[in-house]
C-alpha cells in the first residue's frame, strides 16, 4: 500500500474515458469498510455521473473548470444521526459547534482516504475538493440540512503526471514517547 500512497496525486485533468461500474463500487466498498468511533459508520456517498448534475456540483464548488474533465464525482457526506437522536432538530454548517460533528468528520475522512487509496490501487486518480459551503451544495443533491458534506472527490483516469510535492522529513515530524 505504501506504493499507492507515494504515487497518489491530486489530479486536475482527466482523459475522456468512463469509469467502470465495478471499480466505482470497489472504491465505495473500501470506504464502507473504514473504522469509525463506536462503529457508527456515519458516511454516505453520492455518485454523480450525469453531466448536468456534475456541472451543478462544480458550479457550487467555486466553478473550478478543471473539475469538468472528471467523468465521476463522489460526494462524501457525514450523517450526524449516527450519533444523535433523530428527534433533535439540527442544521449543520461550517459554524456548527456540536461535538458529534467533529466525530463524524473524523470518521468520514478515514472512509474517504480509504477510497482515494483504493482508486489509486485500481489505476484511477482523484482530487479531494472542499471549496464549497453547506448552504450551496446541499440543495444541488437534495442533501438534508442535518447532513454535512465533507468532500467532493473527482474520479477518473489521469491525463497528467504531476510531480510529488515536497514533504517534511520524517525526523521533523516524529516524536518518541513525548513531544
Amino acid at each position: 500500500m505504501l506504493k499507492e500512497i507515494e504515487e497518489r496525486r491530486s489530479i486536475r485533468k482527466y482523459i475522456d474515458r468512463p469509469v467502470e461500474e465495478e471499480k466505482i463500487m470497489g472504491i465505495i466498498e473500501s470506504g464502507r469498510l473504514a473504522p469509525s468511533g463506536d462503529n457508527t459508520q456515519p458516511w454516505h456517498f453520492i455518485v454523480v455521473r450525469e453531466k448536468e448534475n456534475r456541472e451543478r456540483v462544480i458550479e457550487v464548488s467555486h466553478n473550478q473548470k478543471w473539475m469538468k474533465t472528471a467523468p465521476v464525482i463522489i460526494v462524501c457526506v457525514c450523517d450526524i444521526r449516527s450519533r444523535l437522536d433523530s428527534n433533535i432538530e439540527i442544521k449543520l454548517d461550517e459554524e456548527s459547534k456540536e461535538f458529534e460533528l467533529k466525530q463524524i468528520i473524523r470518521d468520514t475522512a478515514m472512509a474517504t482516504e480509504n477510497m482515494v487509496l483504493e482508486a489509486k490501487n485500481l489505476g484511477l486518480d482523484t482530487c479531494y475538493v472542499a471549496w464549497f459551503t453547506q448552504e450551496e451544495i446541499r440543495p444541488v443533491l437534495n442533501i438534508p440540512k442535518d447532513k454535512y458534506v465533507l468532500a467532493v472527490l473527482t474520479l477518473g483516469y489521469s491525463d497528467e503526471k504531476p510531480k510529488m510535492r515536497p514533504r517534511k522529513r520524517l525526523e521533523d515530524i516524529i516524536h518518541m514517547e513525548k513531544w
